[in-house]
């Protein structure tokens, strides 16, 4: 083997100028066999779960960095032998080593590279990804070891007496769980091997059920061995097994901030210290805005789309930005400007399994009502599937954080950073309200609306809040001021 024969596959950047990603799960171990796009590893960046597919055909000599590890851009993480290499696996380990190898394969297959879509996972019709090798008998450990052992210290594969072995019937290629990467995230965990858990979800796919039912079924013998315990009088013994250890004897659990937690915290310090915050409140009588949606929800014109109040809300913020453009800005620090953006790339914050997103709707100032549900429904399925891309993370102009969802009345948000104002939607609730000169129980809820004072002064942003809460007590003005 020679040097020229390795190539070496760097950490590549998958989100548009990140610098780190985290190593979750490798799907393949040293003497695997990987073809063009078969997918190595999944990884973890500040914005994104995505699988990495290997460019070439070859040979996995070395994995440079173990799971859990935290790897720079532009670093190694795997050495491959190419075609044209000295020593093919087979001729490095006695074939109790690869008891699955089938080195005539791959040219059985189309030479043409199976496209990968990273981030979404792989067609399951592909039948061309290697199994991750499941635990090698003692003689196929050791044989490993001599392999790696070699590679390590970049020698010639030491001559092994071939011992006549019976050939066995190769066992059936089991293909890799489907699952999906919040799911995968849920096992990494849990520390569940998702080889071992039983699929109910459609087409085979495992879901976050089936990984708490296999952590229970794998913690029910525990919770029934018997415990040591010091001898007591056999009048006293219990009739039954010792309880489990209880949260007293973890007192505290660390949890290593990484990925999307560690961009989120650092984005809102960065935030919170950079821009100064300003939050203004108002109350407002929704109830017609309620009945709003519930006719849309009826309207042909709406059919199968997501129709809600944060549509309607989503709505009048375009409305009142439109009204006030100097609102949708940016502060250039470097230039000493204020960049007033002619777009609005509308975020959305949500929360998922891999923590808190915002995703934004690109150009949200020129789509229709019904494009805009669309939009909408798209963004939040998505996010909670963990397929969110990091493209549509980036480039956002205002963001709207619904926090009524979890029966919270209101907040004060702060800035996604590099946009000059945040929409906070508090709980839609009946109250007693005057109306028309009578107290009756309308539909009350509490915007909050913090901006950047150092472009957004306070006539401004009082205008834009005003604005959103009048168009969402009348909701006939979408159609004036629209």
């Amino acid at each position: 083997m020679t040097n020229a024969s390795v190539r070496e596959f760097k950490m590549p950047d998958v989100g548009e100028g990140l610098t780190e990603a985290e190593i979750l799960k490798w799907y393949v171990q040293p003497g695997d066999t990987v073809t063009d796009g078969q997918v190595v590893c999944e990884v973890e960046t500040a914005k994104a779960a995505v699988e990495l597919p290997i460019p070439y055909d070859g040979v996995v000599r070395a994995l440079h960095f173990p799971e859990g590890t935290t790897v720079d851009v532009g670093t190694s993480i795997i050495a491959v032998e190419v075609a044209g290499g000295a020593a093919p696996a087979q001729e490095e380990a006695p074939a109790a080593a690869v008891p699955a190898a089938e080195p005539e394969k791959p040219a059985e297959q189309p030479a043409a590279r199976q496209p990968v879509l990273v981030g979404y996972g792989v067609a399951t019709s592909s039948t061309r990804r290697r199994p991750r090798k499941q635990a090698q008998d003692p003689v196929a450990r050791q044989a490993a070891s001599a392999v790696q052992a070699e590679l390590n210290g970049h020698g010639a594969a030491p001559a092994a007496p071939a011992a006549p072995v019976a050939p066995a019937a190769p066992a059936a290629p089991a293909q890799r769980p489907l699952a999906k990467p919040p799911v995968r995230k849920l096992a990494k965990d849990l520390g569940v091997d998702l080889a071992t858990v039983t699929p109910s979800g459609p087409d085979g796919v495992i879901t976050r059920e089936d990984v708490h039912a296999a952590v229970a079924a794998a913690q029910a013998p525990q919770q029934t061995a018997p415990v040591a315990q010091p001898a007591v009088p056999a009048a006293s013994a219990p009739d039954r097994p010792a309880a489990p250890a209880s949260y007293d004897t973890a007192r505290e659990t660390r949890i290593p901030v990484k990925g999307v937690r560690k961009a989120t915290a650092a984005a809102m310090v960065g935030s919170a210290f950079t821009a100064p915050h300003v939050t203004e409140f108002v109350t407002v009588d929704v109830t017609r805005t309620m009945k709003l949606v519930e006719e849309l929800k009826q309207d042909q014109e709406f059919a199968g789309l997501r129709v809600n109040p944060l549509l309607l809300i989503a709505k009048a913020l375009l409305v009142a930005i439109r009204r006030n453009p100097d609102i949708n800005a940016s502060w250039d620090e470097a230039a000493q400007e204020i960049v007033v953006k002619h777009y609005v790339n509308l975020g959305i914050a949500a929360a998922t399994p891999r923590g808190l997103i915002v995703p934004n709707i690109k150009d949200a100032h020129a789509k229709t009502l019904p494009e805009l549900a669309a939009s909408l429904g798209e963004l939040v399925s998505t996010a909670r599937e963990g397929r969110t891309s990091p493209s549509a993370m980036q480039g956002g102009t205002v963001t709207i954080t619904n926090v009524g969802v979890f029966g919270v009345d209101t907040g004060t948000p702060i800035l996604n950073p590099g946009e000059s104002a945040i929409l906070a939607v508090g709980a839609i609730k009946p109250q007693p309200w005057v109306h028309k000169g009578k107290v009756k129980p309308r539909q009350v809820t509490t915007l909050a609306l913090s901006f950047d004072h150092r472009l957004v002064d306070g006539e401004l942003g009082s205008k834009v809040l005003a604005d959103v809460a009048a168009v969402l007590e009348q909701p006939k003005r979408l159609i004036t001021w629209a």
